[in-house]
């Protein structure tokens, strides 16, 4: 099920611009639910004016970004926000000819761009070895942090991924990134020995339900324990609690594994582009902070360690 506006305080414009964004441009529920809040809150604050979607000039835009950053949003929430703005009203200068399009002009507000923080080498290698035993679940554990550490994957693809999409033989996986945009992936052998784990006897087949609630749930590669796929807050929980249990609880974040995985094949020599497509991003830009990491990274360990990089 698509994840939508609630009908009773959003326009038909605002209908229809989400039922685009899911058909036409492949855009995850969690993107439509992100331009859903935003689009709601402008809709409201335009009704507090008096002022229909039909009837919006750059004024009022401006007025509104002015809004946004007088309650104190941060720059990288006002940007989201705008661009969902600016998203409806271009939508619907295209869609009937001859509208003006108010937002045109409007310019997004810059946003620092932030490092990604990511894990030392030695830390993951504490967190992936925080899950112990052969149960099941300890098997599933490791399978998920050996993968997203080993791949790259966002949570939201892991968890999408179904059996089929894992050739263990070529140590290869396909996963479906943003835009619906496919992707091969590499596994390395830590990646794959988990996997074949987990996939033991004693492993997936162990909470797999004598009746399957949905199809997908039986073509999961990983399940929870009531036997459905397994969801993107699951996946975090797995890595929060290998986090709690060696102490890295604050250097944690749904993509710190994602983030250490391209840094540290930045550090060690990776080509940029190859790491853009490994982590499935669209545009080069995206991938080439990870240079900024390893550049800092270089500074602080020659600061360091060269005798004359001191300015004492």
């Amino acid at each position: 099920m698509s994840e939508g506006p609630r009908p009773a305080t959003s326009p038909v414009e605002v209908l229809e611009l989400l039922t685009w964004l899911r058909v036409e441009r492949g855009r995850s529920a969690n993107t439509l639910a992100a331009y859903r809040r935003d689009l709601e809150s402008y809709v409201a604050w335009l009704d507090e004016r008096g002022t229909g979607l039909s009837e919006v000039t750059d004024s009022d835009i401006a007025a509104y970004v002015a809004h946004l950053r007088d309650t104190g949003r941060a720059a990288s929430s006002q940007k989201r926000s705008l661009v969902a703005v600016r998203g409806l009203h271009r939508f619907m200068a295209e869609e009937q000819e001859g509208r003006p399009d108010p937002a045109a002009q409007v310019q997004l507000p810059r946003v620092p761009r932030g490092l990604p923080k990511a894990l030392s080498e030695s830390e993951v290698e504490s967190l992936l070895g925080a899950v112990v035993g052969t149960g099941v679940l300890e098997r599933r554990d490791r399978a998920i942090l050996e993968i997203l550490y080993g791949t790259g994957l966002r949570i939201s693809e892991l968890v999408g991924l179904s059996l089929g999409d894992v050739d263990l033989e070529a140590g290869l996986l396909r996963a479906l990134g943003k835009g619906s945009k496919e992707r091969i992936v590499p596994l390395g052998r830590h990646a794959v020995r988990s996997i074949v784990d987990w996939l033991s006897p004693e492993g997936r087949p162990c909470l797999e339900p004598d009746r399957w609630a949905r199809r997908s749930d039986s073509e999961a590669l990983f399940l929870n324990q009531r036997g459905s796929r397994m969801s993107r807050q699951g996946a975090w929980l797995v890595v929060k609690r290998a986090g709690e249990k060696v102490g890295l609880t604050d250097k944690l974040s749904p993509h710190v594994l994602r983030h250490s995985c391209a840094t540290h094949m930045v550090d060690r020599g990776a080509d940029i582009r190859t790491v853009q497509e490994l982590l499935g991003h669209a545009s080069i830009s995206t991938t080439q902070v990870y240079t900024l990491v390893s550049t800092e990274r270089l500074w602080n360990v020659y600061r360091q360690a060269h005798p004359r990089a001191s300015l004492r």
